[in-house]
């Protein structure tokens, strides 16, 4: 779990120039946008096929070694098809279905069921061990392979099942840290939503964190609270995303000190 290393054979494609564009015009006029994030922009590709694209010249190639590996131990990720030479555009399977956001949102009744099935998704993922060319997670102690991002927005509903997109975190860790994680981000990241919806959605939001926290082991208290330290410093996070972080810590601290149990979520019903 050190330095990454270069991408695996069979995945640099030859038909990539030096500057990430493809003889075809990969991303040019004609490909339309289907998605962008923080750093990388999806555009579809072809049949069956998407590329993502970084902004900002960093290499996916890393991200596509990671996934093809997932994919070797069985574990549900798109099929990687090709990375250009200089690793900045990823031509990966195209996964048609919504994701576990969208799809709680057209069917609330679900919420639950989608708890459990994020639950299993990272129990299915820490069995798999972490390969040498991941860099070790910045809290804790393991050897199990994690995502880092591992919550609803990064899981799409296909035809075939649940499917892990956006490997770009990918180290080697302690379970704990993946789960806590997802656990703060699912309850305090920020959900746009109109007024007369925002009670609804605190309501689902708590459902889904309470029945992902049923399916796995959570961190200890401390632990806790230092990878959401850990998470503050990301330029990502609002201040307001960060104190509802801290007050989930806050939150797991006194659950875990009434409960006089050595493990924060005894109590999992005092954490949503």
């Amino acid at each position: 779990m050190h330095r990454p290393a270069p991408a695996g054979r069979g995945m640099i494609s030859t038909g990539v120039t030096s500057t990430g564009v493809t003889s075809t015009g990969a991303a040019g006029p004609g490909r339309p946008l289907l998605a962008s994030g923080r750093d990388c922009d999806i555009f579809a590709y072809g049949p069956g096929l998407v590329l993502r694209r970084s902004r900002h010249g960093r290499s996916l190639a890393a991200e596509a070694r990671v996934m093809e590996y997932a994919r070797q131990h069985g574990y549900p990720v798109p099929a990687v098809d090709h990375v250009s030479a200089d690793g900045t555009e990823l031509i990966m399977q195209r996964i048609a279905g919504p994701s576990m956001v969208a799809a709680i949102e057209c069917r609330p009744w679900t919420v639950r069921r989608q708890g459990s099935l994020l639950a299993s998704l990272h129990r299915r993922l820490h069995e798999i061990p972490a390969p040498d060319f991941v860099p070790a997670a910045p809290v804790g102690d393991g050897d199990r392979l994690l995502h880092l991002d591992l919550h609803p927005l990064n899981v799409l509903i296909g035809p075939d099942g649940p499917v892990v997109i956006d490997w770009s975190g990918a180290a080697g860790g302690d379970p704990a840290f993946d789960v806590g994680i997802a656990w703060v981000l699912m309850a305090a990241g920020e959900v746009p939503a109109a007024r007369w919806k925002r009670p609804l959605t605190a309501y689902a939001r708590a459902r889904l964190v309470s029945s992902f926290l049923t399916g796995v082991s959570v961190p200890p208290a401390q632990a806790l609270r230092d990878l959401v330290e850990w998470k503050a410093a990301d330029p990502n996070m609002t201040a307001a995303e960060i104190a509802r972080m801290r007050r989930v810590a806050d939150a797991a601290d006194t659950a875990n000190r009434r409960a006089g149990n050595s493990r924060a979520g005894t109590d999992r019903r005092a954490l949503t």
